[in-house]
């Protein structure tokens, strides 16, 4: 399944639901969602990281389906590497990203 693909599940899924909590609360599951990888990337196995790099996904997912945003055209930011430089590995200097 591609990135537009699972956006699209997560929509056909969830939107409903997203849209009646609202975009504020849904950023705020999302961030849970983040503090839970967090916690799973510093003492959980590789299962539970897996779950929760999936979580952390949908989650997002959900947010751009809410904000309108086709995350497989965003992602063209990096589609010749980095979104800064331009170059494949990244030769920025002391610089975000």
């Amino acid at each position: 399944m591609d990135i537009r693909e699972f956006q699209q599940l997560m929509a056909r899924t969830y939107l409903e639901k997203d849209r009646a909590r609202g975009t504020a609360p849904t950023y705020m599951w999302f961030m849970e969602e983040v503090g839970e990888l967090a916690t799973a990337l510093r003492e959980g196995t590789l299962e539970e990281q897996k779950g929760e790099f999936a979580d952390v996904y949908a989650w997002l997912m959900t947010l751009a389906n809410l904000a309108g945003v086709d995350m497989q055209e965003a992602l063209k930011k990096y589609g010749s590497g980095c979104c800064g430089c331009g170059t494949v590995p990244c030769s920025c200097v002391g610089e975000k990203p």
